[in-house]
């Protein structure tokens, strides 16, 4: 984020053309299988391009991994599902050890036997359902991208995206993530239920026989490509300015708003701008532009602020959400 923005040079623009011009045939493909939920898509390519994760929420049924399976499928990228449970532990997310023998000296030696973080697209199912001490196994590979092991570090392949999900409605037996690891997500998004038109046509098309075949659109080289490009995309000064001002205004001690100064116990900290203006350009690339304009902004400023703004209990005794807080501060 410190780096001196490269303008675009002429003889990029036409091979990232090229590559900008095929996003549109990539969510054409996601749609064979997912009906609806575009905003959702959006935002998980969004959080591709800008080299992020995210969080993914929403009640059983929705297709939350039928849809994290499918955009790797049109991606060509290899993915990894990990189930979370109680009893899951860090070494079935990383890896573990392994004692092997050389068959012509005979000598023993321990090689490390890789876990399925080591995939390009990892759903992190039900990442709520295991203790703290396993969830922070995916600390470093978020942060870092690498896995340390026994003093030994491991690089993840590129590009690296964890999805998790966790379900809203059940809260028994499930470990809210810590706000420090909350942080480390990107977005937070939030599918709702289909219009009754798209629920029509889910009933229509999956009841059946015919099953859509996938394209592969996109290889984990051209993206890399368009995670270059996204950090070259122009925002104005005046747009940065305003991201400031929304970010501190989610504070109590900064802000002028009164309803946040009732309601919130802390709020966002800088790597929420940071997030803010990365996924303001990785939008402009999603929509086949090389310049951020004010919709990026308020369109990704919920799903960037949701999960790092901190209510009272008078606010959850009130029913008030982060969205709420969110509303009232881009008015």
């Amino acid at each position: 984020m410190h780096q001196k923005q490269r303008k675009l040079e002429t003889k990029d623009l036409h091979h990232y053309k090229s590559l900008v011009g095929k996003l549109p045939l990539l969510k054409k493909e996601i749609a064979k299988v997912i009906v609806g939920q575009e905003a959702a898509i959006d935002e998980i390519l969004i959080s591709l391009l800008a080299g992020g994760h995210c969080l993914l929420e929403g009640v059983p049924g929705l297709a939350k991994t039928l849809m994290v399976k499918t955009i790797s499928e049109a991606l060509d990228m290899k993915f990894k599902r990990i189930q979370f449970t109680p009893d899951l532990m860090p070494g079935d997310i990383l890896g573990t050890e392994i004692l092997e023998e050389d068959h012509e000296t005979g000598k023993k030696f321990f090689k490390f036997n890789r876990g399925p973080i080591f995939a390009n697209i990892v759903l992190a199912d039900e990442i709520n359902r295991t203790p703290p001490k396993t969830q922070a196994a995916l600390l470093e590979a978020m942060q870092e991208y690498k896995v340390t092991y026994a003093g030994t570090n491991y690089d993840l392949p590129k590009p690296f995206l964890i999805i998790a999900t966790q379900n809203p409605i059940e809260q028994a037996g499930t470990y809210p993530l810590p706000e420090a690891q909350l942080d480390r997500f990107l977005l937070y998004i939030k599918l709702g239920y289909p219009s009754e038109s798209e629920e029509l046509n889910v009933l229509k098309n999956t009841t059946g026989t015919s099953k859509p075949t996938l394209n592969s659109i996109m290889s984990d080289a051209e993206i890399i490509d368009l995670q270059h490009l996204t950090r070259q995309v122009h925002i104005s000064e005046e747009l940065i300015v305003k991201i400031n001002k929304i970010v501190r205004s989610t504070r109590p001690a900064n802000t002028t708003s009164a309803f946040v100064k009732e309601w919130s116990e802390w709020g966002a900290g800088p790597r929420a701008g940071q997030a803010l203006v990365v996924c303001a350009k990785a939008r402009a690339v999603l929509n086949e532009r090389f310049s951020v304009i004010p919709e990026d902004i308020e369109a990704l400023t919920y799903p960037i602020l949701r999960h790092r703004i901190a209510l009272n209990f008078r606010a959850e005794a009130a029913g008030i959400s982060t969205d709420d807080v969110i509303t009232d501060l881009l008015k």
